[in-house]
């Protein structure tokens, strides 16, 4: 079996498998009654801009390039530091798409097949573009070894983070 050990400084993300995620989609949150297949209005403002930027540098090509101006354009409020607005608490909240991620110190392990790989998140900002599990999503970022200074998609699977720790922002007006 041969290893390879790939580490990207900037980020791509991990890859994920299929998973049936019926329960989490139709889960609602008892003290809000909202459901998880109800995607806020601001969210879906904010994927729409994503949307337009895929391929497309944002700003200088920084990863948190991307969530700034998405932020900016549908006139949300944000610290203009890395406060992307109201923290989710993701093992007990809803994550929806327009959530945005900060990574800080995260290292993520996985395997394809018999390649092993390993990435580092040092300091990244993320737009979460797709909910797929509760612990799976697929991310729009630039400033990757994916995808460069673009905007690029990747996957993440949480249960491939071995070290370090991130935040999940919702969107506010």
């Amino acid at each position: 079996m041969r290893t390879i050990i790939i580490v990207f400084t900037i980020i791509s993300a991990s890859l994920f498998s299929v998973f049936n995620y019926s329960y989490y989609k139709t889960k609602t949150i008892s003290k809000k009654n909202i459901s998880c297949d109800s995607t806020p209005v601001l969210n879906k403002q904010i994927i729409d801009f994503v949307k337009t930027k895929i391929g497309k540098k944002v700003g200088k090509g920084e990863c948190w390039d991307v969530a700034a101006e998405a932020l900016n354009t549908v006139g949300a409020k944000w610290d203009g530091n890395y406060k992307f607005g109201k923290e989710v608490n993701y093992k007990k909240d809803c994550v929806f798409p327009g959530d945005i991620m900060q990574f800080e110190g995260v290292t993520l392990k996985y395997s394809i097949g018999d390649k092993h790989f390993m990435e580092k998140l040092s300091h990244h900002t993320a737009i979460i573009y797709e909910v797929k599990g509760k612990e799976e999503f697929v991310l729009a970022d630039q400033n990757t070894g994916r995808s460069g200074r673009k905007v690029g998609i990747s996957p993440l699977n949480l249960k491939d983070l071995t070290n370090g720790k991130f935040k999940v922002f919702r969107p506010t007006f």
